[in-house]
């Protein structure tokens, strides 16, 4: 008999932040979000990682495997990407879309307690996650980000922000995700205090911010 990639309820990870339990109205509204810039955001930040075939790469709180399908390409067959999220329906779908992709993987999983080995990993990545976060467990997952990334590793947050200017200005202004907002903080001070060093920081227009570190 085939085995079944449906969850049980009881699989959902004990986690303390917010999930999303419709991917396919997700996907459907972060392409309406993006006015079809999405994969050239995301592109941005897959520059931004530095990401190189053979690496192995994390995708936390990956929804429904956007970026990390993207990171499983660019690593080619000789890497990986996994991707974790804490809403198991998500897991779902992202695996039914990457299925053509063996070195692409999905796990249900939070940020505040990754199940790989220390030093296992060569980049790990997460957008428009944080936010999603309660305050208090933040520095504790970007600790755990930390521990599982090799000397050296590289670390790629992003999060939601409102151009300052100009014509995508006018549209967040006008359209602005208020309670999404309301939750998002900066995350250089986050990633100081966690330990990295090497901090950049830069924009994926129009509604991505990153911030790129390494681990000492």
């Amino acid at each position: 008999m085939k085995e079944s990639r449906l969850f049980h309820p009881s699989s959902r990870p004990s986690g303390h932040g917010i999930t999303i339990g419709t991917p396919r109205l997700y996907d459907v509204s972060a392409n309406l979000l993006f006015f079809g810039t999405r994969r050239r955001s995301y592109r941005k930040l897959l520059v931004a990682t530095g990401v190189k075939v053979g690496d192995r790469s994390l995708d936390i709180g990956c929804g429904p495997g956007y970026f990390t399908r993207m990171l499983a390409k660019a690593t080619g067959p000789a890497g990986s990407a996994v991707g974790i999220d804490a809403a198991p329906e998500m897991i779902e779908y992202a695996r039914r879309k990457a299925r053509r992709l063996p070195n692409c993987r999905f796990e249900a999983g939070t940020a505040e307690s990754l199940a790989f080995p220390d030093d296992s990993l060569d980049v790990v990545v997460s957008s428009l996650m944080m936010h999603h976060l309660p305050d208090d467990i933040r520095l504790r997952a970007v600790g755990e980000m930390k521990r599982v990334l090799r000397p050296g590793g590289t670390l790629l947050l992003a999060d939601f922000t409102i151009p300052s200017r100009g014509p995508w200005h006018i549209v967040g202004a006008l359209h602005r995700p208020r309670e999404m907002l309301s939750r998002v903080s900066p995350l250089e001070p986050l990633i100081r205090e966690a330990g990295f060093v090497s901090l950049r920081s830069g924009d994926a227009p129009p509604w991505l911010r990153y911030v790129r570190a390494s681990k000492p």
